[in-house]
């Protein structure tokens, strides 16, 4: 499903399990629909289970903290899968050629 956010001129992509819980999020910004984050749930963990989620965070984002159930407020707009993963490309792909500029330890 995918959602506009018009506060920050964002859409929001989702992937979300059987139970509503969002396993890929992808953020697109402005009126050129700019990749700012695609963020994979199963990653995520992956990266803090190794100590590496300030980078994970930077780079690609997070997921939402709550299952779609208990959102307020945005009116989903439904997305085929195939649909989904031709915006997952082409988000991870303009994110793996931006500059990386690591986070500092704090």
């Amino acid at each position: 499903m995918r959602c506009y956010w018009d506060e920050e001129d964002t859409w929001f992509y989702f992937e979300v399990d059987a139970t509503g819980w969002v396993i890929r999020q992808i953020e697109l910004e402005g009126p050129g629909l700019t990749p700012v984050a695609a963020a994979s749930l199963e990653e995520w963990q992956r990266a803090y289970d190794t100590g590496r989620l300030d980078a994970y965070d930077s780079r690609l984002g997070i997921t939402a903290e709550l299952p779609v159930s208990e959102w307020e407020g945005h009116d989903a707009l439904p997305l085929t899968p195939e649909e989904f993963e031709e915006v997952w490309k082409a988000a991870r792909q303009h994110i793996a050629a931006r500059p990386y500029i690591a986070a500092r330890p704090s």
